[in-house]
């Protein structure tokens, strides 16, 4: 504030110097008596003292009031600048938290979903096990009836060729004398078993 009013005037010197130079050369050829001139520098002079005094007597007021008011203001700006400052802090802070919740929850889920993957593969795998083995045992057993089914035709068939070739041996070999000694033969038998 006193900066202001020095420079108010200091302003005010210079520019009434500046007058009373102007007023002393006097723009005409006029001679005047230089203590008359003196008198009348101080009267300006003085007058102007007075008008600068009466000024900053009323001005001053309303100028530190505006500027008190200022500084409150500017106060006020700040605390709530302040205010405002740690509310998007504790936001920040917040959403930091949250945002670092939200990726620690999605990794979690990623995890679970990697195990229960891993957990899924595990079960396909050992039903896949399982089934091999099952077929493996079914097509052991297909296998095994089905040697067993032509080990039983095969010798089916063994049997009715040698029943064939037999019979075919008979018909070529057995003579009407072999059929009646075999006849008495059978005949002997049953008497002998009655």
């Amino acid at each position: 504030m006193k900066r202001i009013s020095l420079k108010l005037l200091a302003s005010a010197a210079v520019v009434l110097l500046f007058s009373g130079a102007v007023y002393a050369s006097g723009g005409g050829h006029h001679e005047v008596d230089s203590g008359v001139l003196l008198k009348d520098f101080l009267y300006r002079c003085f007058n102007f003292a007075i008008t600068v005094g009466i000024l900053a007597y009323f001005v001053t007021k309303p100028v530190r009031k505006g500027l008190a008011g200022r500084s409150e203001g500017v106060a006020e700006s700040l605390a709530a600048a302040e205010k405002t400052k740690a509310e998007a802090e504790a936001k920040f802070a917040e959403y930091d938290q949250k945002l670092a919740k939200a990726s620690a929850e999605i990794e979690s889920i990623y995890e679970d979903i990697r195990r229960e993957g891993e957990l899924e593969k595990a079960r396909i795998l050992e039903s896949a096990k399982e089934m091999a083995a099952k077929i493996t045992q079914d097509a052991e057993k297909t296998a095994s009836n089905e040697v067993n089914k032509a080990r039983v035709e095969l010798r089916q068939e063994a049997t009715r060729m040698a029943i064939e070739i037999a019979g075919e041996l008979l018909k070529k070999n057995f003579t009407k004398d072999d059929q009646s000694r075999l006849v008495d033969e059978y005949m002997q038998k049953v008497g002998d078993l009655h």
